[in-house]
């Protein structure tokens, strides 16, 4: 059997930990939900327009940093959501560690590649795709 409950403040010691990380979810939603709807309302318009109208649009600064700030807030979100489901299926403590370690690197990479990307097409320093253009 476990021991008794640890209590601070009136409060179980358990039900403290995660607060932080929730409240940080909350804010990274509520943070994600107007860039979103902006990047999606933008794929839209963009949809069918041009190679130098979509260089155009990105060599706005003002555009290319709300793009960069959606996809830092997007994968510190994914980070977050991710860590949590594995904290809840996972049950080896070294597994869980190992891959939340794991998850942390893979979405840091993917997020400094996007923003390094966003950042040569705000440049315009990105050629076209192999296959594209004339």
């Amino acid at each position: 059997m476990s021991g008794a409950a640890k209590f601070k403040n009136n409060v179980k010691v358990s039900e403290r930990h995660g607060a932080g990380e929730w409240l940080i979810e909350r804010v990274l939603l509520v943070a994600l939900l107007p860039l979103a709807l902006w990047a999606a309302s933008t794929g839209f318009t963009l949809a069918g327009a041009g190679y130098d109208a979509v260089l155009a649009w990105f060599a706005n600064p003002l555009n290319a940093g709300l793009l960069a700030i959606t996809v830092v807030v997007f994968f510190g979100y994914v980070s977050l959501a991710w860590k949590v489901i594995l904290e809840d299926y996972v049950p080896s403590a070294g597994t869980r560690g190992l891959l939340v370690i794991l998850l942390n690197i893979v979405f840091l990479v993917l997020a400094a590649a996007s923003v390094f990307f966003i950042v040569r097409l705000a440049l315009g320093s990105a050629p076209l795709p192999a296959g594209f253009g004339a």
